[in-house]
């Protein structure tokens, strides 16, 4: 789990969505449904909610030398 780095929950979370967002695009777009609007659209926008997460992620994985942090 080390090449995953820190912030397993932001990381688990951010592909979880992208996975049930993509199942609703495609149950959207495959399924013979009278509301299939629902979920063309509710499955990019769970997809496009997981980019926070992402960008969460990837700041908590960031390593900053404490040089850099300390004034000059």
């Amino acid at each position: 789990m080390t090449f995953i780095g820190r912030c397993l929950v932001f990381f688990f979370g951010a592909l979880f969505l992208d996975a049930v967002g993509l199942i609703l695009f495609f149950i959207g777009i495959f399924a013979p449904l009278n509301f299939w609007d629902f979920f063309v659209f509710s499955g990019p926008l769970l997809m496009f909610l997981s980019l926070v997460l992402w960008i969460f992620w990837y700041l908590g994985n960031l390593e900053v030398p404490v040089e850099e942090l300390l004034p000059q």
